[in-house]
């Protein structure tokens, strides 16, 4: 094998490994980054072993992570990140998901397991006008889970409802997620975001109906409530007044990107402004709250970025050793066809969701398989939408599930490591189903792109 193979081997295998350290993201992939640089100068320059190479790293050409660097923070599609950050914060803070739980499980808590469909509703909403994950599962454990809990619903049932509804955000626009992938593919975020569409509902539908099915075949799971309040109208206009402003919000942001009003950017900031109006009429607005959603933004945005600096450092001494060359001719090389290769990647993206974060994911694995699968002849928009419900299932799957970790810190008592991993385990499988289903029906992605750019 040449030396330059071995070594992009060497680098992957040394960023996995050290994430067991504990140490930052940003710092490892710097740093390995910085590592295999100053070995592969050794080496050049007091053996022959890259002679007869053509890929070599020494400290000229990984300078120009600089200007690498300065392209990703001068990239004004990333201006929406800290926007939509700020938009799903400050929503959290607003209290609309409250009176929204409060008045949902008045209308559908009638119905056999009607308090999880209402958790799982309420998660849709807050999925497509927040947009974080950390905000939603931790919003639907406080408010949805003890509310469960007191009608007897199954723990490990209840949470299992909690953490998949609560990730649905990461995959419903307006996401991050789809924001850097857009960013890392060079595509439109807004084809991602028509894309995204359909197959995120369809998979809160998905969730729904199998809630149904298992409060009626199994009665302990969630059992029927003894008392509920009569549906009247005025039960009615409560649902439908406390529905108004998370969907007036959600019409604002996405309704002026679909209509091409406004560029998901602009967009991003009409979120955020309209998140903080709907703070303040709520009377959830003051100098504090505002102090904290600022400081909270920054420090998330901080992360992200710290992520994307190491990030943009380690992809380019990776492909400066001929790791995308290496990653071509391996996938090609498979006997599978080009079908085969695409469920390959999503496979080996699966199993990377056990042990990484989905930025890492996106911004190291992403850009690397993106050009092999267009090579391919595939819709690139219906590749990364496929990409992004496969990410879904790393906030889920054990030990770096991020959702688990957001559930476990705010569960009520009584609620364990065990029942939340019996409770993810269906809900991975319903993922898996909504994935093969996208996989086969590629007008699930590709028909809203097709029809917003037909006239």
């Amino acid at each position: 094998m040449p030396i330059n193979e071995i070594f992009c081997i060497a680098m992957f295998a040394s960023f996995i490994l050290l994430l067991f350290t504990g140490f930052p993201v940003a710092w490892i992939l710097g740093g390995v980054a910085v590592i295999f640089t100053a070995l592969g100068w050794a080496l050049a320059n007091h053996t022959d072993m890259f002679a007869n190479s053509f890929y070599y790293v020494d400290w000229s050409y990984s300078s120009a992570t600089v200007d690498r660097i300065w392209d990703v923070m001068h990239n004004w599609v990333l201006v929406a990140l800290p926007m939509f950050v700020f938009m799903g914060l400050m929503l959290d803070r607003s209290g609309l998901a409250q009176k929204l739980l409060t008045d949902f499980a008045k209308l559908f808590g009638r119905v056999r397991g009607g308090l999880a469909v209402t958790v799982a509703l309420i998660g849709i909403l807050l999925a497509a006008s927040t947009g974080i994950i950390g905000a939603s599962v931790v919003l639907l454990s406080v408010l949805g889970l003890p509310v469960m809990m007191r009608a007897n619903y199954s723990k490990s049932f209840a949470s299992g409802v909690v953490c998949s509804v609560g990730t649905l955000g990461i995959l419903i626009p307006p996401s991050i997620m789809l924001v850097l992938m857009a960013d890392r593919l060079a595509i439109s975020v807004g084809d991602l975001f028509l894309g995204a569409l359909i197959p995120g509902v369809l998979l809160g539908a998905i969730y729904i109906v199998y809630i149904l099915i298992v409060a009626n075949l199994s009665p302990t799971a969630a059992p029927a409530p003894k008392e509920v309040e009569p549906i009247n109208p005025k039960l009615i206009l409560n649902v439908s007044l406390a529905v108004l402003p998370p969907a007036g919000l959600i019409l604002a942001v996405l309704g002026s990107i679909f209509m091409g009003i406004a560029t998901p950017t602009e967009a991003s900031g009409v979120g955020a402004f309209g998140a903080l109006l709907l703070a303040l009429f709520a009377g959830k607005l003051n100098f504090d709250v505002l102090k904290d959603v600022c400081r909270e933004t920054t420090k998330t945005t901080a992360f992200i970025f710290a992520i994307f600096i190491g990030a943009t450092a380690f992809s380019l001494v990776f492909r400066g050793f001929g790791g995308d060359e290496l990653i071509e001719g391996a996938l090609l090389g498979l006997p599978f066809g080009p079908t085969g290769i695409v469920i390959t990647i999503l496979a080996f993206t699966f199993l990377l969701g056990f042990f990484l974060d989905w930025i890492e994911i996106t911004l190291i694995i992403l850009p690397l398989v993106g050009p092999v699968v267009a090579g391919l002849g595939f819709d690139l928009v219906w590749f990364t939408v496929l990409f992004a419900v496969c990410l879904q299932t790393s906030f889920l799957t054990p030990p770096v599930g991020f959702a688990l970790f957001y559930l476990k810190g705010t569960a009520p008592e009584g609620v364990t490591v065990r029942h939340i991993y019996q409770g993810v385990l269906p809900f991975i499988g319903l993922q898996v189903l909504g994935l093969v289903l996208v996989f086969i029906f590629k007008d699930l992605v590709t028909w809203l792109p097709s029809i917003a750019y037909s006239n």
